[in-house]
């Protein structure tokens, strides 16, 4: 899939394109739903498919305090829209300038980018422009004024509601994994890059990839087991989400923590992929750092049975 950062990246030539816009965070079911469709539209003919998405959630620049922890980091985003077959995604600053543009003059700026739009699938309740000026009627009528057609597709429903990045996190953080994976189509994961910790794990004898994962949504804390992806390999690995109650004064936020099993590398500002399987156990304090470890080595070894 190629990576855009301005319509005129793709030289498609004559060729039209099929375009998916959304922020698409978590590229759950409903997203695959309309991304599936620019695919769809392409089919038999020589046009490419694209998703036009965003490098930050709106709100973080339209009302940063109301911004929601993400699903997906954005290259976790834009792996996930390439596995469905994408031809290429356009990711657009999203920033104050941006944030001002009228809703029809960014359409007018994809059609005079991209030079012939076949289609635009959007969700039904897809909203756009400054101060969401724009809604699916306006798309209707540019795109008879443009010359493309327009998919307005509705919401996908999951045990009669429908699925959304809202109701996902909430089921990430409420520990319901299984749910949030149904609505995903996929494992939840957690992406972040390793960064120096302390070195407690380590001088405990189990060393720790300490991740970044600030603003991101996460599960409840406590002892999680993990598919590891480091590039294109795969380790089994035990997580840790939590304040670190025995080996330190509690801290302010959680810390994830992955112990990777078999395996002692220096992994420090790599970036690792923690698909999570099972919850082993609740974080508690123990009265020692030997009970800590003793407690380490027996979340190990039920790993190794779960894997």
């Amino acid at each position: 899939m190629k990576h855009l950062n301005q319509p005129a990246d793709l030289a498609n030539g004559n060729r039209k394109v099929c375009l998916a816009i959304g922020m698409f965070d978590g590229v759950h079911l409903g997203h695959q739903q309309v991304l599936r469709q620019a695919i769809e539209d392409c089919h038999h003919q020589e046009m490419l498919s694209v998703a036009v998405t965003f490098d930050r959630h709106p709100a973080t620049v339209i009302a940063p305090n109301y911004a929601p922890a993400l699903l997906q980091t954005r290259a976790q985003r834009l792996r996930t829209i390439e596995s469905l077959g994408l031809d290429a995604a356009l990711v657009i600053q999203f920033d104050e300038a941006f944030h001002r543009k009228p809703g029809e003059a960014f359409i007018r700026e994809l059609a005079t980018g991209f030079s012939a739009i076949h289609s635009i699938c959007v969700g039904a309740n897809f909203a756009f422009g400054h101060r969401r000026d724009g809604n699916v009627e306006l798309l209707r009528a540019l795109g008879q004024a443009l010359g493309f057609h327009v998919h307005s597709l509705q919401a996908v429903a999951l045990d009669g509601q429908a699925v959304s990045s809202t109701r996902i996190r909430t089921a990430v953080r409420d520990g319901q994994l299984d749910a949030a994976g149904q609505m995903l189509g996929r494992t939840f994961a957690i992406e972040g890059d390793v960064v120096r910790g302390d070195g407690r794990g380590r001088e405990l004898g189990f060393p720790t990839a300490n991740l970044d994962t600030r603003g991101l949504v996460l599960p409840p804390t406590g002892v999680y087991t993990a598919h590891a992806r480091i590039g294109q390999t795969t380790h089994r690995a035990v997580l840790n989400i939590g304040f670190r109650p025995t080996v330190a004064e509690p801290d302010a936020t959680p810390q994830v923590e992955a112990h990777l099993i078999d395996f002692d590398n220096d992994l420090y500002s790599q970036r690792i992929e923690l698909e999570l399987v099972d919850r082993l156990r609740n974080e508690q304090r123990f009265g020692s750092v030997d009970e800590l470890a003793l407690q380490i080595t027996r979340d190990i070894e039920n790993a190794r049975t779960l894997f």
